[in-house]
């Protein structure tokens, strides 16, 4: 693992965008280097702690999986080394943790896609017995594996701001219906086979979400990151049944082990409130955060 990056400072591309964890810079007019830094953001706050080399196994894990799923759609990897568009005083802040994508027009949705009842979901379904307007069968308990992979879309939320869940309905609307279709129907496609293949791991993917683009020739393209434990939830088999069984949250690889702590944490005496800035974390808490990002990795890669 190289030194931790909080935060990249890179003087030979201009600055596109700083996001809750990664940056992104031009590279000329018809790239992006992303760069993946060690930041940490949970319920859309960003936490003041870095988690050491979670920038770098982010980036090997969505890697992994655009070569894993590049049949089903195309992806905005150029092919290109990352450490090849920045400065040789620069390559240190790259190396391991970047890629050089295509620059496409985003699509402005999450494509979500949920095989179990989890999160928000689980909190929708008590109140409806239905998750982003899809009806669910009665008696469903927390965690529990759905009948089939759903499509619950979410706006995409600015810096600071929360993801708001919406229904397919309103996603055709946004982006037209036939685009939405596409973007649906590729969507599960992509989770039930990274589903299907972690559960060969011992990993569940209990959820997880997706970012497309269009390409200058409007080709729907995946791109961002895939599959990383920031953008899913992930479950090891093991430890799962038990906590089905007492309707708890299972074990798990992502971060919903600092959400879990976050909810208990206070400020002031007070409740926190889920607003900037974050209650500092424990050494202890960022400790086992990188050692579960790790763990998840190697389970799934075998690396």
């Amino acid at each position: 693992m190289t030194s931790t990056l909080l935060q990249s400072s890179l003087h030979s591309l201009p600055l596109l965008a700083r996001g809750k964890v990664r940056d992104n810079y031009a590279v000329g007019n018809d790239r992006i280097l992303m760069i993946a830094s060690d930041r940490l953001s949970a319920f859309d706050v960003v936490m003041g702690e870095p988690i050491p080399g979670k920038g770098e196994l982010l980036t090997q894990m969505a890697l992994f999986w655009f070569e894993r799923l590049n049949h089903v759609v195309p992806n905005h990897l150029t092919g290109d080394a990352p450490e090849s568009v920045v400065a040789a005083d620069e390559v240190a802040q790259v190396r391991g943790r970047s890629m050089l994508v295509k620059r496409l027009k985003p699509i402005p949705i999450e494509a979500v896609v949920r095989g179990y009842l989890a999160g928000s979901g689980w909190q929708e379904y008590q109140q409806s017995q239905s998750v982003c307007g899809v009806a669910l069968p009665a008696g469903l308990t927390n965690a529990a594996k759905l009948p089939e992979p759903i499509f619950t879309p979410a706006t995409k939320a600015e810096m600071g701001e929360h993801d708001e869940n919406i229904s397919f309905e309103q996603a055709a609307d946004q982006i037209g219906r036939p685009l939405a279709e596409q973007v649906r129907a590729v969507a599960i496609r992509l989770y039930t086979e990274a589903a299907a293949f972690a559960l060969t791991k011992g990993i569940i993917i209990a959820d997880t979400k997706f970012e497309f683009g269009l390409d200058a020739d409007g080709t729907l393209t995946l791109m961002d990151e895939v599959l990383t434990p920031d953008s899913s939830r992930y479950w090891p088999v093991e430890g799962y049944a038990d906590a089905v069984k007492e309707g708890a949250n299972p074990p798990s690889y992502d971060k919903q082990f600092v959400r879990d702590w976050l909810l208990q944490a206070t400020v002031n005496g007070q409740p926190w409130g889920k607003t900037p800035p974050a209650p500092p974390l424990p050494a202890e808490v960022v400790e086992r955060t990188a050692a579960k990002y790790r763990e998840a990795f190697e389970r799934l890669s075998a690396r």
